[in-house]
């Protein structure tokens, strides 16, 4: 009987000890688990002590600040002033532990290696579980940049669809009333010149010339706004371009300027949709960048990317620095009589090809504008 008795009082003992054994494991577990899956999120994430010295960071932290030993000095290397005339971040983390406030900050600007990112940083006090005394803290950083830029792009987007509207709409209004105008102008001037009167065909000549560009103006209106075009049959790029140079020929010649080819082979045909209006505009800009005369260089090229690359050279002035983010935003112009609409449309029809258009100064002089369309069928 005492022997039984044994056995019996040591089974509890057994099981005891595995449970033991078993919920230290867990904690284990738990503790590396915990631990590689804040390795792996692509957030920065960061701890400190009470003295604000880092304690441990994941790689994504590394990537989006320069770490030191402290996480203020961290933050103060390369990001703007919190709260700009406000406290400054030793003092905003030192209230996260004190006061165990969350502190947040948006768009702050993050200066490294000569890059500059917009960060969203969350600070958050650091509490032990069984006593909720504050340890320290925690700062969660966020790269927000593609995010900030792409909500910009979409609101730009959006505005311009509005301004779209309400261009056509305004541009359509306009031109009937134009047409008649013109009409009206031209069957005077038949009837002064018919009995040889010389100042009201000058003041005529006036009116016409200001409608004209009146008209242009509302065609290019017209232009902008539409948002769809007609993709006509597949023709070689070469074909599209000499079209352009024949338009564009008398005043190419009148401003002695001297037009070179270089066109690559092997580049396959296109769908001529508003292609011949793209060039027709770099052209005209270029002759225009010329008065005194100079040299246009046209090259086609096939790039190793599956696009398909025409550059559009010129001995003109070049662009001013401070305008070349802006050049193909509606109505920007640097020209005395622009519309700032002309580059605006090529880039909107270049970019219903998938494609994009550049625009830099040249070396030694003059500006190239690039255009890219991507060859049918890739990506």
């Amino acid at each position: 009987m005492a022997v039984h008795r044994k056995k019996r009082s040591e089974k509890p003992n057994r099981n005891g000890s595995r449970k033991k054994t078993d919920a230290k494991n867990e904690k284990l577990i738990f503790g590396l688990l915990g631990k590689s899956i804040v390795q792996s999120l692509p957030i920065g994430v960061i701890l400190f002590d009470s003295d604000l010295k880092i304690i441990e960071a994941n790689p994504q932290a590394a990537k989006l600040i320069k770490l030191g030993d402290f996480i203020d000095e961290s933050l103060a290397k390369g990001a703007d002033n919190p709260g700009q005339a406000g406290p400054g971040w030793t003092e905003q983390l030192k209230s996260v532990v004190s006061a165990g406030k969350t502190f947040e900050f948006d768009n702050i600007n993050y200066t490294s290696k000569g890059k500059t990112k917009l960060l969203q940083i969350v600070c958050t006090p650091l509490k032990k579980a069984d006593t909720a005394r504050i340890l320290g803290g925690t700062v969660m950083i966020e790269d927000i940049t593609e995010k900030v830029d792409v909500q910009k792009q979409l609101a730009n987007a959006e505005k311009l669809a509005t301004v779209g509207k309400l261009v056509s709409k305004v541009a359509h209004e306009l031109n009937n009333p134009m047409d008649g105008i013109l009409r009206y102008i031209n069957l005077a001037m038949r009837i002064i010149e018919e009995k040889q009167l010389k100042k009201p065909k000058e003041y005529l000549t006036q009116c016409r010339q200001g409608l004209m560009r009146m008209v242009q103006i509302v065609s290019e209106l017209l232009e902008f706004s539409r948002s769809t075009y007609s993709s006509l049959e597949y023709v070689e790029l070469e074909q599209i371009i000499e079209d352009t140079l024949r338009t564009m020929d008398v005043r190419a010649e009148t401003c002695n300027i001297r037009v070179s080819r270089n066109y690559g082979r092997g580049i396959p045909q296109i769908k001529d949709g508003n292609l011949f209006q793209v060039f027709c505009n770099l052209v005209k800009n270029a002759i225009e960048s010329m008065p005194a005369g100079g040299q246009l260089s046209i090259s086609t090229r096939l790039a190793a990317d599956n696009t398909t690359v025409v550059e559009f050279r010129d001995t003109g002035p070049g662009l001013p620095i401070e305008h070349t983010d802006a050049i193909f935003e509606p109505f920007f112009t640097t020209k005395d009589r622009g519309t700032g609409l002309g580059l605006a449309i090529c880039k909107d029809i270049v970019e219903r090809y998938h494609g994009r258009i550049t625009a830099e100064n040249a070396f030694g002089g003059g500006s190239i504008f690039t255009v890219y369309l991507p060859i049918a069928g890739s990506p």
